[in-house]
């Protein structure tokens, strides 16, 4: 299978929590919005993850505000693994991808992906 028929897990979800994913050679649009909501996804996971080392410091934290943290904390970690399973999944296989042109082990990935 090559890059241009590779499905590409978005970074977000259907109404009803499905994965949506987009086939493409990850240059149009979608793509594009995309690769901008997974950039400010990743940012505000680092930012978070400076504001729990802050809390986690601080001893009059109330367990309220820790929880809350903690939740989001949850959530960032949940969209970081989508970016880091999305981004794995289109990562040439090892050896290269003219041993998948014979129709190697690229139909096992594919089917992986759904």
């Amino acid at each position: 299978m090559s890059t241009a028929e590779t499905a590409r897990l978005l970074p977000w979800s259907t109404l009803d929590g499905n994965p949506c994913f987009l086939r493409g050679d990850g240059t149009g649009y979608l793509s594009r919005v995309a690769d901008s909501i997974e950039s400010v996804q990743l940012g505000m996971a680092g930012e978070l993850l400076g504001h729990a080392a802050d809390m986690l410091a601080d001893d009059k934290a109330t367990p309220d505000q820790l929880r809350f943290a903690l939740a989001r904390m949850s959530e960032s970690l949940r969209d970081v693994h989508r970016i880091a399973e999305s981004r794995g999944a289109r990562l040439p296989a090892p050896g290269g991808e003219e041993e998948d042109e014979g129709g190697g082990d690229s139909a096992g990935r594919s089917s992986e992906v759904f």
